[in-house]
């Protein structure tokens, strides 16, 4: 036997021992949910493309959402561990059998950003996503909001969509059109930015848990706009489940696809700490993954990121670990049941 074909001494310590196979949660490379790491380019045969957007520098309050991709790519290590050493999983909310081993998703990184050029930051969100869009369905981490509205963009160029429907769960509405603070490309603005696109309007927005202080005019302005707007409010009465069904149908009406956004200050800072604008009275744990579980099941839904994890506001990880379980419950629906 030659020293190239010859078994080496780490091969054979792994073959006697089976459980060298699992991957620990906290040991390894991270990337989400274990997954292989791929190039933007190179998804042939996966369902799902991750990319970070490890960026914050249009955040108009606490920075740190540029370490959020890192630490809930951490996070999410949980589920795989898991679902290796226990030969799969029963999901206690649903019901349903999973094993993250089926998941074909793969982790294509960080994608380049300019800490001081957002235009140019822009740019490289938006040709990475349109990449991954062409061969598998997107799911973004970042970074701060505004990173949405290249990420919507890169979205629909790459699917070859002409109109993309909207469901942003959040707990501001980022309409702002124009800020004399910020200017009008920051994360307050997002979805201004989109609805003005060639690729939405206002009518194909879906809001869901909007809380806290708008302009004196918002109401109005939704209104007038045709911004279907669910605010936290009528999520506590009607439940989560029924107002994201009538969310995604008001997105989808006319669409190609349904592009979703999960801002993590939706949910309740006394459960999601982490995030730079954090607001009372916010969705439950429970409410946030009942929006992903019922947005998880939806054909439309063609895309999805998750933004504005803070982990430096949160040490204990709470909101990574909860970031994490939101878009694994998100794939588990689209992919694996």
């Amino acid at each position: 036997m030659t020293r190239e074909t010859r078994e080496t001494p780490a091969e054979a310590f792994r073959a006697s021992h089976p459980a060298s196979a699992i991957d620990l949660p906290y040991a390894g490379i991270p990337t989400f949910l274990d997954a292989d790491h791929r190039d933007v380019g190179e998804l042939e045969g996966y369902d799902a493309g991750v990319l970070g957007f490890p960026y914050d520098g249009a955040v108009s309050n606490r920075p740190g959402a540029r370490y959020g991709p890192r630490a809930v790519r951490e996070a999410s290590g949980w589920w795989a561990y898991l679902s290796g050493y226990k030969g799969g999983l029963t999901n206690m909310r649903t019901g349903e059998s999973v094993d993250f081993g089926d998941l074909a998703v793969a982790d294509c990184g960080d994608v380049p950003v300019f800490p001081m050029d957002h235009e140019t930051t822009a740019e490289s969100i938006a040709a990475h996503v349109a990449t991954v869009a062409e061969r598998a369905l997107p799911v973004s981490i970042g970074g701060d909001h505004y990173c949405t509205y290249p990420a919507f963009r890169g979205f629909a160029e790459g699917a070859g969509h002409d109109d993309v429907g909207l469901v942003q769960i959040d707990a501001h509405t980022d309409t702002v059109s124009e800020s004399p603070l910020f200017g009008r490309e920051f994360h307050g603005s997002s979805t201004a930015l989109i609805a003005d696109s060639p690729y939405a309007d206002f009518e194909t927005v879906s809001q869901v848990g909007i809380r806290g202080y708008e302009s004196p005019e918002f109401l109005e302005f939704a209104e007038e706009t045709g911004l279907n707007l669910f605010a936290m409010p009528e999520v506590d009465d009607r439940g989560m489940t029924s107002v994201i069904e009538e969310a995604v149908a008001a997105a989808g009406d006319g669409t190609d696809a349904v592009y979703v956004t999960f801002d993590i200050d939706s949910v309740d800072p006394s459960v999601a700490p982490g995030t730079g604008t954090p607001e009372p009275a916010g969705l439950s744990a429970s409410q946030a993954l009942a929006a992903m579980e019922t947005l998880g099941a939806h054909e439309a839904v063609g895309a999805v990121d998750l933004m504005e994890v803070a982990p430096t506001h949160d040490p204990a990880g709470n909101t990574s670990r909860l970031a994490a379980n939101l878009l694994v419950a998100f794939l588990e629906r689209k992919f694996a049941v």
